[in-house]
């Protein structure tokens, strides 16, 4: 041998050598937390602790339909260095799988010191998404704020919500609503683990976009979520109703009949291979006679004894402070992506309107409203505004008065500050607000680019969301005044570059509407 090649093994042993010290070290700076299952090690992001794929219950597969199990416990210390499965469904490009009641944590610090806790809930009705989306990283969050984040993954579509009670044995009696249950489970662990992560068990936030606020309202409802949560704060989360037990069963007979099974079978549905149920998530709903079926939390008596908001909101709740907030231009999300909504005449408005509107008020007259109240407005804006008054807001309202009549301490918020991407057609459209509170305006998935109007709106954002962790309270110094909502004044923060409080915005839109009930089709 060479004494060149001597020397340059010799180099490359010290190299190696170097090396596996480096990565030595750094495993031994990992941080490492100690759950009631076991330890957990985690990475450092930007300075921030993050522990992704915490199992916080056991695997949902020998359960399916049933309320989960905790985990078993563990020796030594697991990597929670990635997230976990997401929950079987259509929509999506991560792994999914039955096992996935797993959540990811970002903390500053494992020392003791008692940090807001913030919980996120996905949107994506109750069929999609997960907690690993990059817009809900919780890196910005948990560093700007001095809190502790959380997102979680649980049960979603058939396998959260397929009421089953009515159809197979006393077993599946909670069936509508085992993911529901995921989340109580999930909001456990956190009261039993989290000060070890840095964060208040007595100081926990609950908050979520569309569907998640749409869970979170319904957990308000529950007696099994009561002491869990100590403020809510709702994005875009519409929910009043649930799905009634008789509406929950046709749907559940209509997809079993997908399948080839009758009402009778529901032990062979427990047991077909996961991806059959997905396929069969195509079944044409039974009841909104449009789209595929929905399956959605289940008014069945015991886990949810009460809808969210109807008859009124639930006095149980009523000590938890809220934030009940929605976008200006909510429906650009669902239909702005046909371009046809965007050439539409005056004569095509009405019969484009009318199967997209959720309160059954009369086209023709709704678009006579609103070319009085805009008269600047294009087919195409009227739209878009009538399908939001119409289809997206009216949820928001309902439960906002709901709380303001009994003195429960309620803020809303609209926002209107839009997007400035894809020529602004979009604006400030449904779940435009997510990476504004989250504080990742360049986070893949956000739409708010990074310019000056877009980070002051981030800030404001984003701090009365932290001031309202911390003390139940939004107001900070990010933002103008900002005062409950009360009936009759309906004041509400209306969110933009430059803020403002206006009470009772948009207020003949609200009351074009008001003459017909709220009800989600299928209740």
């Amino acid at each position: 041998m060479t004494t060149h090649r001597r020397a340059v093994l010799a180099g490359a042993a010290a190299a190696g050598l170097a090396g596996l010290a480096t990565q030595g070290r750094a495993a031994a700076k990992a941080p490492v937390a100690t759950t009631s299952a076991g330890k957990v090690r985690g990475a450092v992001d930007d300075g921030i602790l993050v522990f992704k794929g915490v199992r916080y219950g056991a695997d949902t597969a020998p359960r399916r339909f049933q309320p989960a199990l905790p985990p078993q416990p563990w020796t030594g210390v697991k990597d929670a260095l990635a997230y976990g499965p997401a929950s079987p469904q259509t929509k999506i490009a991560e792994n999914t799988s039955e096992d996935c009641l797993f959540l990811n944590v970002w903390t500053p610090a494992l020392d003791g010191k008692k940090r807001p806790v913030m919980v996120y809930v996905h949107g994506g009705a109750h069929a999609n998404g997960s907690g690993s989306d990059p817009l809900y990283d919780g890196v910005n969050l948990a560093k700007r704020g001095d809190v502790v984040i959380v997102t979680v993954n649980h049960r979603l579509n058939v396998f959260g919500y397929c009421y089953l009670a009515a159809l197979g044995g006393p077993d599946l009696a909670d069936s509508g609503n085992v993911g529901n249950l995921d989340l109580v489970m999930a909001l456990r662990w956190v009261a039993d683990n989290i000060a070890a992560f840095g964060g208040d068990p007595g100081n926990v936030t609950a908050f979520g976009q569309s569907g998640g606020g749409g869970k979170i309202v319904t957990l308000m409802a529950m007696p099994s979520a009561r002491g869990l949560l100590h403020k809510v704060a709702t994005m875009s989360g519409q929910h009043v109703t649930a799905m009634g037990p008789y509406h929950a069963t046709l749907r559940a007979t209509a997809f079993m009949k997908t399948l080839g099974l009758g009402p009778d079978q529901t032990d062979v549905l427990r047991t077909l291979p996961a991806g059959r149920l997905v396929a069969a998530l195509k079944t044409p709903d039974p009841l909104e006679l449009k789209g595929s079926i929905i399956f959605w939390s289940v008014m069945d008596g015991g886990v949810l004894p009460r809808h969210p908001f109807y008859p009124d909101a639930p006095r149980e709740a009523a000590h938890i402070p809220m934030i009940i907030g929605n976008t200006h231009d909510e429906t650009r999300a669902f239909l702005g992506g046909d371009p046809r909504n965007f050439t539409i005449t005056w004569e095509e408005l009405p019969a484009r309107l009318g199967p997209e509107l959720v309160l059954d008020v009369a086209p023709a007259v709704v678009v006579a409203r609103y070319r009085q109240l805009y008269p600047h407005y294009t087919p195409s804006e009227v739209f878009f505004a009538a399908t939001t008054a119409g289809r997206s807001w009216p949820g928001h309202l309902i439960q906002a008065e709901q709380r303001a009549k009994i003195g429960a301490p309620a803020w809303m918020y609209q926002l209107d500050f839009g997007s400035p991407l894809d020529g602004g057609k979009l604006r400030a459209f449904h779940s435009f607000d997510i990476a504004l509170v989250f504080d990742n305006l360049d986070a893949p998935g956000s739409k708010t680019g990074t310019g000056p109007a877009a980070r002051k709106v981030a800030d404001q954002m984003s701090e009365a969301f932290l001031a309202f962790a911390r003390t139940g309270d939004p107001n900070c110094a990010a933002i103008p005044t900002w005062e409950p909502y009360t009936l009759p004044k309906r004041a509400t923060l209306v969110i933009d570059e430059t803020s403002a409080m206006v009470d009772d915005p948009r207020r003949e839109e609200r009351e074009l509407f008001s003459v017909a009930p709220f009800l989600k089709e299928g209740t």
